[in-house]
């Protein structure tokens, strides 16, 4: 399987490159030896797209960046580079041109938003005791307790970066629609997926964290993206 390109997943707001860990052993099975997994700082667009932009150009050879949540303006920003072959967004952030998750946000506030708290150093957190309810749903108590405690706080400062030059205009998609998200609400992931210009869209009957809850699923797109080249 040395021919398809390495896979590079890119987590968003409130986790870390581990919220992967079921798809990562999904696509080992599917015999993709190329994976990894960035940690981004959170504290800006910029410095998160520097972030994914640094570990692209360590990979030698095509790259296929796929990004979850918050993870989909990362490589929105940061995916026009030669060896990008392709982007994948689950459940993800897909701004065009001067828009910013916020502004996306607001136009359809999301279930869970009553559920987020700022804290005094300027980070926007997701309640604990709502994180399942609010982020996961369809995991087990103990996965969501657990993603709760460990979540990765972002500066809600991120929240209004915008984009500057998508790299979806230029590079082919895929996007995967949870039905049941609480974070990003459905109707703005439609219509993001929807002016993609996708190669193909499909949509889970998934929390937020379809990346946890439907491994198979999600790698299964994100297999046949790579295979696309």
């Amino acid at each position: 399987m040395s021919n398809k390109p390495t896979v590079v997943l890119v987590h968003g707001f409130w986790g870390g490159a581990a919220h992967w860990a079921k798809v990562i052993v999904e696509l080992s099975r599917k015999g993709h030896t190329g994976i990894r997994a960035v940690e981004l700082p959170l504290t800006s667009l910029a410095d998160d797209a520097q972030r994914l932009r640094k570990m692209v150009a360590q990979v030698d050879g095509p790259v296929l960046l796929v990004g979850h949540s918050y993870g989909g303006a990362v490589i929105t920003q940061a995916g026009d580079l030669p060896n990008v072959t392709g982007l994948v967004y689950i459940a993800a952030f897909a701004p065009d041109a001067g828009e910013s998750p916020g502004g996306i946000t607001q136009e359809h506030p999301p279930v869970a938003v009553p559920n987020l708290a700022p804290d005094s150093d300027g980070y926007l957190w997701v309640k604990p005791e709502k994180f399942h309810e609010s982020f996961c749903q369809d995991l087990t108590p103990d996965e969501g307790l657990v993603m709760g405690v460990t979540q990765k706080a972002p500066l809600a400062s991120t929240f209004g970066d915008a984009i500057t030059a998508p790299a979806w205009k230029k590079k082919p998609s895929w996007y995967q629609i949870s039905s049941d998200d609480r974070m990003i609400a459905p109707a703005n992931q439609e219509r993001m997926s929807a002016r993609l210009g996708a190669k193909k869209v499909i949509t889970l009957a998934a929390s937020h964290a379809s990346l946890a809850s439907k491994p198979v699923e999600v790698a299964a797109l994100i297999d046949e993206a790579a295979s696309a080249g």
